[in-house]
């Protein structure tokens, strides 16, 4: 049987096998009982994950891949499969911590980090494979030119390392551009309980308007008039760091409050 890429998936499928033990090699896994893995396509991590002593979950709406994994791979059943991670209850599906690994679908790359980090008191770690540029971003740096809200906002509940780059031709289809491979490492920041909401409000107002000093892109938000004189609206949301933002905000809760 053979399993065609589809476009509108976003599916490139990886084939060489050293990276994959190298992907699968790089998810601990040995504190948490249970794995899923998304969008596993031809199972070319599948089968390693299978030499593991986790329960492994698949989440996968491909009908083509879903035949393909269960011929190919007898342990998988249609109870292995949980549809479609973006939809995925993971609170629901999962009683205890999950790890979630990937060679992740190109086209909704940054929807798969947001729901991670929404999830991040069920997901203690992550390895997975994005498009370059996303892997950049996701672990980027203050005043990094990828530095933004991705950045931030995964970098509020994991430690991000970039792993390794992935060139093109290790695809069926290549894709246009190279790939990188990075891990999360759950490490949420004990300040931001509490303010969650409005550290988020924050951080995207700032970076919807990267160029301006947070004075100006913040307005809409009503800056407190206590806060107005405070030395970070001087700067742009791409001098701060995490902590920075998470201070300010605290401050500007408190301000509200007082």
């Amino acid at each position: 049987m053979i399993v065609k890429a589809k476009k509108h998936l976003g599916q490139h499928f990886l084939h060489d096998e050293n990276i994959a033990q190298k992907i699968v090699a790089s998810l601990d896994g040995t504190h948490y009982p249970n794995v899923l893995e998304v969008g596993p396509g031809t199972g070319v991590l599948t089968k390693y994950l299978l030499d593991r002593s986790v329960t492994l979950s698949l989440a996968e709406i491909d009908e083509e891949s879903i035949a393909y994994l269960k011929e190919t791979y007898p342990p998988i059943t249609e109870e292995t499969f949980v549809g479609d991670f973006l939809r995925l209850d993971i609170e629901g599906n999962f009683d205890s911590e999950v790890g979630v690994i990937g060679n992740f679908p190109y086209n909704i790359s940054s929807q798969i980090l947001f729901k991670i980090i929404d999830n991040y008191r069920k997901i203690p770690e992550m390895v997975g494979m994005f498009q370059k540029e996303v892997a950049e971003r996701t672990a980027a740096k203050p005043r990094q030119k990828s530095y933004g809200i991705l950045s931030v906002l995964v970098q509020a509940y994991y430690d991000v390392e970039y792993l390794f780059t992935v060139n093109e031709n290790v695809f069926t289809p290549p894709p246009k551009v190279k790939s990188g491979v990075i891990k999360l490492t759950r490490n949420p920041k004990e300040a931001l309980t509490g303010i969650e909401d409005l550290f988020k409000k924050i951080v995207k107002a700032g970076f919807n308007q990267r160029r301006k000093k947070l004075s100006n892109a913040l307005k809409i938000m009503r800056i407190p008039q206590s806060m107005a004189s405070h030395p970070f609206l001087d700067c742009r949301a791409e001098e701060l760091n995490v902590e920075d933002f998470i201070q300010f905000s605290i401050e500007w809760r408190n301000s509200c409050e007082g």
